[in-house]
């Protein structure tokens, strides 16, 4: 059964920095193409970050090019966040998400080409 879970998540100040991840199990993580995405309430799903399998290859969301980083490490089936320069507008609930890829440097943007997807985590940006 594939599992997606995410965690570090939680309250920071405006500037701080947070490192989300995604822990996967169940699937042969090197094969799957992995996203990030966020959604706050009364809100669509928006991209974050995509990942190619082979970590190769990103695309970031506007709002997220240099101040996010995503990453993968393939031998600890783990994708990462790493969040900088947090802004109160960051805050939402994050979620990954995967899918299985047959190009090695291919990463999604679009929400409905993943398959699975984790429960999320919180990331509130506050004074």
């Amino acid at each position: 059964q594939v599992q997606l879970v995410e965690s570090g998540g939680g309250l920071v100040q405006p500037g701080g920095s947070l490192r989300l991840s995604c822990a996967a199990s169940g699937v042969t993580f090197s094969m799957y193409a992995m996203g990030w995405f966020r959604q706050t309430p009364g809100k669509e799903r928006e991209l974050v970050a995509a990942i190619s399998r082979s970590g190769g290859s990103t695309s970031y969301a506007g709002s997220a090019k240099g101040r996010f980083t995503i990453s993968r490490d393939n031998a600890k089936n783990t994708m990462f966040l790493q969040m900088n320069t947090l802004k109160p507008e960051d805050t939402a609930r994050y979620y990954c998400a995967g899918t299985r890829s047959y190009v090695d440097s291919s990463y999604y943007t679009r929400g409905d080409v993943y398959r699975t997807w984790g429960q999320g985590t919180q990331v509130t940006v506050s004074s």
